[in-house]
């Protein structure tokens, strides 16, 4: 699947971000623990820089948790400061507030030494469309300050909202990059939400879901559906599904269409357990 695009709104939220980094003193880097690399925006490196940076890894809770702690390492090895959270249900969001103090202690002590009076830490909160930013925001503050959706695009522009007396937070609007370079990564970030729906094929992406399944997650799958396996001819696996879940025209045929979409919305709404779609082994050479 090759999906190109960078609609104009997302260029200029490239040059805000560039322009109001010299405000923040650190990066609130949100990415999808379910897919904790490609859900990195690789422009997001070349804009922020040396920028103090925590990786938070959101929706904790729809990722194979395994995984998680395994990415969490991974990060971590590379110098980089990682927690998992579950911005929705606000579990774990004590986590981002200790680690930006924890990251900043330094520079926070010369500031002291100097005798600059303490101030709340300015944070600018990046990442891709869909990603849970402003659910983060709205639960950090106590308050629905932040548009939310699970429609990718709904932060328009900037904000700055504050946190009690500990944070004030820089949301931006999701910044996906013009390309991707691996069909795998549009399959993936289209498969948890991230891409709308109407510019994807989504019998393309059921049958991606299928054969992720099978390879990293058969006796889910098995489960579900009563597949040990995806048969060479596609349609035949589509009947199956169709005719298990009864999933018919008005004919009496199976509508295909339909079962893409059925296949779509259970791996979204977790009837096929928590799924990691990165896995490590698959992604990270060995060191």
């Amino acid at each position: 699947m090759t999906i190109q695009w960078f609609p104009g709104h997302m260029a200029k939220a490239r040059r805000e971000v560039t322009e109001k980094l010299k405000l923040v003193d650190i990066i609130f880097e949100l990415i999808d623990a379910r897919l904790p690399l490609s859900s990195r925006n690789p422009m997001i490196d070349e804009v922020i820089g040396q920028k103090t940076r925590l990786l938070i890894l959101n929706k904790a809770d729809m990722a194979d948790d395994f995984q998680t702690r395994k990415w969490i390492n991974y990060f971590e090895e590379r110098g980089h400061r990682a927690v998992a959270i579950n911005s929705f249900e606000g579990k774990g969001l004590q986590q981002v507030t200790n680690a930006a103090k924890e990251l900043l202690f330094e520079k926070w002590e010369r500031m002291r030494l100097r005798g600059i009076k303490p101030r709340a830490i300015r944070a600018m909160i990046v990442g891709i469309p869909n990603v849970g930013k402003s659910t983060l925001i709205n639960r950090l503050a106590k308050k629905n300050l932040a548009k939310t959706g699970n429609t990718p695009g709904i932060t328009k522009a900037q904000q700055w909202i504050k946190v009690e007396k500990e944070l004030d937070l820089l949301d931006t609007p999701g910044i996906l990059w013009p390309k991707f370079e691996d069909p795998a990564v549009g399959y993936k970030l289209a498969l948890t939400g991230a891409i709308k729906d109407t510019i994807i094929n989504m019998e393309d992406l059921a049958v991606y879901g299928l054969r992720f399944l099978a390879e990293n997650y058969p006796k889910r799958m098995e489960e579900r559906y009563k597949l040990t396996g995806i048969d060479e001819e596609l349609v035949d696996t589509f009947d199956h599904i169709g005719k298990l879940r009864r999933v018919f025209s008005g004919g009496g045929e199976v509508d295909y269409d339909k079962v893409a979409e059925l296949i779509v919305r259970d791996i979204r709404g977790q009837h096929l357990g928590k799924l990691t779609f990165d896995i490590v082994e698959e992604m990270v050479e060995p060191s």
